[in-house]
């Protein structure tokens, strides 16, 4: 049901039936037996989740059914922060998880916008990943060795991580959309042996040939033994490769295996090292984050099953690419019995239907995005409710950045009445969600429903003190199992220290500024590095966005704190740049109104001092905002590695800018 937001009562809550039905109410009747008392609602379970950790995570295991050897020690040290060891005598294979048999259903549907479609079972894609197994091992791939993929995100990349995985050899991946400096930034540090890449990519219906790249790649890259290409532009039309030193099709690689049908699991030690992913790079050398198998895998069906209420036979769609950590969120619904539904490419083909063609015709149940999706979404005048029925979707996703109150209600409005909105938080780092959803509990507009089960998620301020309903740094102040197994080329761990436990120790500080609400929820900020601080008061950067963007003549827009004066800073003024809508320019009036909006939604501190209009906003490859990156920018300083941005020509709009003189 749905409620008007402007009262204080839920946008949705689920109905009994559907709250009992969820997966989550099992396991809470599981726990309870294990707990001894009673566990009747959320809040409880969470707090036994805590106080009774070894018995959580064992539970979470038994519960998800995973395939392997628990040990006798669930959690040793689990009052130690960097000293706490998870299923310590445990073993298992991340890809013996995920290519379980599941009645031979689908196992993938795949949509390279409206160009390419392709349709997997399960015992197709076990298939594929045996050959290509047994082709990395003739290629000398073993225990610990790197496989690479610059891919789109497509069935190959899927079965390149799982046969990787069957090993015990190491994933790592970027998107296509990476330049050669990227990518040698990334898998120059981690020198894997093999490179398996797409020929290019589709993206609005261009065609991006990346073979030259890959040919440098080739000359640039000493550890690699073999390039493995798959054809996607030139699917069905024959693929020219011979400019590429090492490389061979995705088929001559596979074809001497092709009577292989059987996969060797390797089981390894619980957190056996899986993925390396890597940070965003915008202020530096990208630091190499290398994620354990048991915790990776732990954390994503716990967050499937009892956060997302993900079933066997349910149809899991996240819009991502293959260098973003929401990619390998979304495999792990394998492990859950789910279908994936892959897409690569643009999200707004066909008059920016193409997602919602997709979720209709698949009848995708899990519908996975950006919050940036949904604002542009909102101003494109796309209605899809007017257009889909949409039966079969019971839950919307959206990560990124923080989901504006008006995106709530735009989804229940405009997408469905009757679907579970859930706003998720985590990131890179962790490889999950410190805060998501909650099918058993309400949708409050503008909040995210839960701090996630097993994590001690608290705001605090800046002197270390636990708050509410205050805005402060999100911290989590006990260990959990998806923390980094350690950064690459760390070997005292003095850059893992630094990156999460430096400002409060023996204390994970993630750097998002946020605050807990009284509904149980929480609400995100922001990153934390780029929270404004004029006159000495807090301000998160979403704070703003919220206020300007809901105005129609704004598509996007960026704040920065900019130091004042500049010949002796003693303060830090607010200055907002923002990218208008076609035909539309920056005035007065629209200055004006802007200043209003924001004064009478948030407060007078957050009024900018300066509104400039430019006609494109850097992001990341993930389409996230580089608040930093502007600011250096602005402020004469050097932007390192630019080539993580998706559009590293727009910082040239934010720099000599004359207004910012005065």
């Amino acid at each position: 049901m749905t409620t008007n937001p402007a009262t204080d009562t839920p946008i949705w809550s689920p109905t009994p039936a559907r709250a009992n039905a969820a997966q989550l109410s099992e396991f809470m009747r599981q726990a309870e037996a294990i707990a001894g008392y009673p566990i009747r609602d959320y809040q409880t379970l969470h707090a036994w989740s805590l106080r009774a950790a070894p018995d959580f995570w064992k539970l979470v295991w038994d519960f998800s059914g995973i395939i392997g050897s628990q040990g006798e020690t669930p959690i040793r040290n689990v009052e130690m922060m960097r000293g706490a060891r998870w299923f310590p005598e445990g073993q298992l294979n991340y890809a013996e998880n995920l290519l379980r048999d599941s009645a031979n259903q689908e196992a993938l549907v795949f949509w390279g916008e409206d160009k390419v479609k392709v349709r997997m079972t399960r015992q197709e894609l076990r298939r594929e990943v045996a050959r290509f197994a047994a082709a990395l091992t003739a290629a000398g791939v073993g225990v610990g060795d790197r496989v690479a993929a610059y891919m789109s995100n497509m069935p190959e990349t899927l079965i390149a991580l799982l046969a990787t995985a069957s090993l015990g050899a190491v994933f790592t991946s970027a998107s296509p959309d990476f330049g050669v400096p990227g990518v040698l930034d990334r898998f120059g540090q981690t020198e894997p042996k093999v490179l398996i890449a797409c020929d290019g990519y589709w993206y609005a219906g261009k065609s991006i040939d990346i073979r030259e790249r890959l040919a440098e790649l080739a000359k640039r890259l000493p550890s690699l033994r073999r390039i493995v290409v798959v054809p996607y532009l030139s699917l069905g039309s024959g693929m020219d490769i011979r400019g590429i030193d090492k490389a061979l099709s995705y088929q001559d690689f596979t074809a001497p295996h092709a009577h292989v049908e059987h996969i060797e699991f390797r089981r390894m030690p619980f957190n056996h090292p899986l993925i390396i992913m890597y940070s965003s790079g915008t202020t530096g050398t990208p630091k190499c984050i290398v994620h354990g198998a048991g915790g990776t895998l732990m954390q994503h069906v716990k967050e499937h099953r009892l956060h997302s209420d993900v079933k066997e036979g349910d149809r899991l769609f996240y819009y991502t690419t293959c260098g973003w950590m929401m990619w390998n969120w979304q495999v792990a619904g394998l492990a859950s019995g789910a279908t994936l539904m892959l897409y690569d490419g643009s999200p707004f083909v066909n008059e920016h239907r193409i997602l919602w063609d997709y979720a209709e015709t698949e009848k995708i149940t899990h519908f996975g995005t950006s919050a940036k999706y949904l604002e542009a979404l909102g101003k494109s005048g796309l209605r899809p409710a007017e257009r889909y029925p949409l039966t079969a979707l019971r839950a919307i996703l959206s990560t990124g950045s923080p989901l504006a109150p008006r995106s709530f209600d735009f989804v229940y409005q405009h997408i469905k009445e009757d679907v579970q909105l859930a706003s998720i938080s985590g990131g890179t780092d962790i490889m999950c969600c410190f805060v998501l959803g909650n099918p058993m509990q309400p949708v409050w507009r503008g909040e995210i429903q839960c701090v996630g089960l097993g994590f001690s998620v608290e705001a605090w301020n800046q002197d270390g003190q636990a708050v509410m309903e205050e805005k402060g740094e999100l911290v989590c102040t006990r260990p959990f199992p998806s923390m980094p197994v350690s950064f690459w080329n760390d070997p005292d761990g003095g850059k893992y220290t630094a990156a999460y436990f430096e400002r409060f120790p023996g204390v994970w500080h993630h750097g998002d500024f946020c605050e807990m609400t009284r509904h149980g929820g929480v609400i995100i900020y922001g990153r934390s590095d780029a929270t404004l601080n004029p006159g000495g008061v807090r301000i998160g950067t979403a704070e703003i966005y919220r206020q300007v963007e809901q105005l129609p003549e704004v598509a996007e827009a960026i704040v920065i704190g900019q130091e004042w004066p500049p010949e002796g800073p003693t303060d830090v003024r607010i200055v907002l740049f923002v990218r208008l809508s076609d035909n539309t320019t920056l005035d007065q009036a629209l200055e004006d109104r802007m200043r209003q909006v924001i004064r009478a939604n948030a407060t007078p501190r957050h009024v900018p001092a300066k509104i400039l209009q430019v006609a494109d906003i850097p992001r990341t490859k993930n389409g996230k905002l580089v608040e930093l990156a502007v600011r250096n920018v602005v402020h004469g300083l050097p932007v390192k590695n630019i080539d993580a941005l998706a559009n590293p020509e727009a910082l040239a709009y934010f720099g000599n800018r004359a207004e910012l003189n005065s």
